[in-house]
């Protein structure tokens, strides 16, 4: 929750406290969609599969929760320096996880269309992938949380690695349809679901971007993010 010192008016905090609390529940809420999401491709479980795609009404309702609390915090406190990045940040991570539960939904849909078909060993593929985009995205919530920019930039480094295993798994699956084209629509959908994967891995760096800019109120780059004298 909401750790800086106290302001002198109690009601700013309790609003400051409620925008954090809504946060944390819309990240924990999508964290479970993703993780789900990869479940469903790896189980082919089409009922889990479907149940993610439900939740993400319950993601959009949030956002538009968090996105009231912030503009009556901007109209009524007019808050500034650590406070106003505050308010800001969580606008642009509202939208950040929006934007992932959208992509754990399509996941989850294309789920559907994988199940109806043969199983291919190359989900296995895709699930590997989905547990190093979920451990990025849990991080990045951590260091949200948190206030924790080390984790931050391990998350903003991290993303290279999430986007080497999606270019490893584009040549495998684009190898596996021109071998077996019986395939091609499996290996599309898996293909889409692996898209989805790289693209909820940017979020997460965004997320990342923006921890860094709430704690120090600076753009994150190449140089901050490997400048380690505080770890």
């Amino acid at each position: 929750m909401y750790t800086m010192a106290e302001h002198i008016v109690t009601g700013f905090d309790e609003e400051l406290n409620r925008l954090t609390a809504r946060i944390a529940r819309m990240g924990g809420l999508v964290e479970v969609m993703v993780a789900d999401a990869i479940k469903a491709v790896k189980m082919r479980d089409s009922v889990l599969a479907q149940s993610v795609i439900e939740r993400d009404q319950e993601v959009n309702a949030l956002q538009v929760l968090i996105d009231e609390d912030a503009m009556r915090i901007f109209a009524l406190r007019n808050p500034m320096a650590t406070d106003l990045r505050r308010v800001i940040g969580a606008i642009k991570v509202a939208t950040d996880l929006e934007r992932v539960g959208d992509l754990a939904e399509g996941i989850a849909r294309r789920a559907l269309t994988i199940n109806d078909g043969e199983a291919l060993a190359l989900a296995k593929g895709v699930h590997r992938m989905g547990k190093l985009v979920k451990a990025q995205l849990k991080m990045a919530l951590d260091a949200l949380l948190a206030d924790d920019t080390i984790k931050a930039k391990h998350v903003w480094i991290g993303d290279n690695d999430v986007d080497e295993m999606y270019d490893s798994l584009f040549r495998e699956l684009l190898t596996y349809m021109m071998e077996d084209p019986r395939t091609i629509s499996s290996s599309t959908s898996l293909l889409f679901a692996a898209k989805n994967l790289e693209r909820i891995g940017d979020h997460a760096t965004n997320i990342a971007e923006t921890v860094y800019f709430i704690s120090e109120g600076s753009v994150l780059t190449l140089d901050a993010a490997y400048d380690t004298s505080d770890d």
